[in-house]
């Protein structure tokens, strides 16, 4: 089935029927049973359908499920997750998926503002009774959501035939429509805030997913895998890519390696990844085996994207995992923006976050004056096209953060991402932070990423994280905060300072100070680094300036 095709389809389930319609006995979803044995679930394109066709039968014959019934879940990353989610498209319910690590305040808030009617959890899962959970914050809700566990029959029975006839029809959406209905809230992970609700119609995820799939060129004879939580914005992305191309994915519940390995390998997994943390992880593992003893030898591609991903990581899975990494840029906002393809060149694939998708427009606009920059100027990304999400639960978040040109009527408004970066000249596009993640020292504006991606080369460092903390002289001051790398130890502030000043950078960006942690603190989705839980918890520690301090090798703190 080709991209130009699925264009057409309306809806989720529009895109499974036609898929199921051509190949509907190739595999779809795999999933282990039993480690110890080797087994292996494996449901094909047309398993997968009918199991959503007789779950949306039950849905709608017990609870009353129909277009526009609001469903929270926050279920891990299964089989039974994935026709849940597609039988609540099949009958219009507007979901809100919820990361099934998520906790206390940060789902209250969710459930607050989504007010679902009926919240679907796993029951107990890793040692955690979510039904309680469920129910206790069920209770403190003006309109109490009820509280099913999606995995039990008596909770949500299978429809039978006679139930699965009595569906009404699916729901249409003109995909050329800009008001079509709102089907999904995605939360954003709250790592520097409340949580944001990104509001998506099935037109603005199918499109992203559409932009994925030609940038990955993926093919029936491929196998991908979902090890991220598929609650994440990232889920329906992927989904729509093996409905484009017709190839099933391994579902991962909890990604840990070595654990996961033998799965993969069973399967002859061909894609795999998820973000920055997900590639190191498989280089660490990797860096396990004796030399020339290759990791996943069915491995072509580990992509995906989510968090900043040093250049240097690209020779390392190119030479040590031997297949191409081809990362990308997307957020909740937006699925897909740019991605990396295989058949980028090495420069492309090492120094920027690829090629903006099918669909998508980036602008970048001076911070200073608010006009487009040129080729290689560094601005603020902004993003219009069919994939960005309709806006935000809250109308003034809205309202602050998209726009509207004055000659582009009838046109989608413009994204304001936070991101800043540039457009080269081949098209591809390069993010050097964040607007919030600048910091100015003496006036200086610092690029924290800059200073990142050259401490990174180090082998010494397993990960890093700069960030800039208030200084009574300065304004901020640079910090680097590194990651230990197993059985090496650490730079210091020294020799921190003679590598950037090797690399040709200017002084006024080397860090005056270094902290050394064995694990930099991340988010529960994809892993990204949590810089305010560093910049709350190195601000309060005692600090020596080094410019006052006697010789010695550096100063390195934690």
């Amino acid at each position: 089935m080709s991209s130009s095709t699925v264009a057409d389809a309306r809806t989720f389930w529009e895109l499974l029927e036609r898929r199921v319609a051509e190949t509907p006995d190739a595999p779809m979803l795999i999933q282990e049973v039993d480690a110890a044995r080797g087994q292996d679930r494996v449901l094909s394109f047309r398993e997968v359908r009918d199991r959503a066709l007789r779950t949306a039968a039950g849905l709608h014959r017990r609870y009353g499920v129909g277009e526009g019934t609001r469903v929270a879940w926050q279920l891990p990353t299964r089989v039974e997750t994935v026709v849940a989610s597609l039988a609540l498209a099949r009958l219009g319910a507007v979901q809100t998926p919820v990361i099934a690590i998520y906790r206390g305040a940060e789902v209250a808030q969710i459930l607050r503002e989504a007010r679902p009617e009926l919240y679907l959890v796993p029951g107990e899962w890793r040692g955690f009774d979510y039904l309680s959970f469920a129910r206790k914050l069920a209770a403190e809700l003006p309109e109490p959501p009820r509280v099913l566990v999606a995995y039990a029959e008596d909770d949500l029975p299978q429809g039978d035939r006679d139930a699965v006839a009595a569906l009404p029809a699916p729901p249409r959406t003109d995909l050329s429509d800009k008001r079509a209905p709102i089907r999904w809230v995605y939360y954003t992970s709250g790592s520097t805030g409340a949580a944001k609700g990104a509001l998506h119609t099935d037109r603005t995820l199918i499109a992203g997913g559409v932009g994925l799939a030609d940038a990955l060129g993926m093919g029936p004879q491929d196998v991908g895998s979902i090890a991220f939580p598929y609650a994440h914005i990232g889920g329906p992305d992927y989904l729509v890519t093996m409905l484009v191309h017709g190839f099933p994915a391994l579902l991962v519940e909890v990604f840990a390696l070595p654990d996961a390995l033998p799965a993969y390998t069973r399967q002859r997994v061909t894609m795999a990844g998820g973000s920055t943390a997900f590639y190191a992880a498989f280089l660490a593992e990797q860096r396990t085996r004796p030399p020339g003893e290759r990791l996943l030898p069915s491995l072509r591609v580990i992509s995906g994207g989510g968090a900043p991903r040093p250049p240097e990581m690209y020779r390392e899975v190119r030479d040590e995992l031997g297949c191409v990494l081809a990362h990308g840029y997307g957020m909740t906002e937006v699925p897909a923006i740019c991605m990396g393809s295989p058949d980028d060149t090495p420069d492309q694939l090492a120094h920027t976050e690829g090629h903006p998708v099918t669909g998508v427009e980036v602008r970048i606009v001076r911070t200073a004056d608010g006009a487009e920059a040129a080729d290689g100027e560094d601005g603020e990304v902004w993003l219009r096209g069919p994939m960005v999400c309709r806006g935000y639960t809250d109308p003034e978040l809205t309202r602050e953060c998209f726009s509207v040109d004055a000659d582009s009527a009838g046109l989608l408004p413009w994204l304001h991402t936070g991101d800043l970066g540039h457009l080269r000249e081949d098209g591809h596009l390069v993010l050097t932070g964040r607007l919030k993640d600048i910091i100015i020292r003496k006036g200086e504006n610092i690029s924290a990423k800059e200073i990142e991606d050259l401490l990174y080369q180090d082998p010494r460092v397993g990960a890093v994280a700069v960030i800039g903390l208030p200084d009574p002289v300065r304004g901020e001051r640079v910090c680097a905060v590194v990651e230990r790398r197993p059985g090496v130890e650490p730079p210091t502030l020294a020799e921190v300072a003679v590598l950037l000043r090797a690399a040709g950078l200017m002084a006024q960006k080397i860090p005056e100070q270094l902290e050394v942690v064995d694990a930099l603190p991340r988010n529960d989705t994809l892993h990204k680094v949590l810089k305010h839980e560093l910049r709350a918890l190195f601000a309060v520690l005692p600090w020596q300036d080094p410019a006052l301090a006697g010789p010695g090798p550096g100063l390195t703190q934690g």
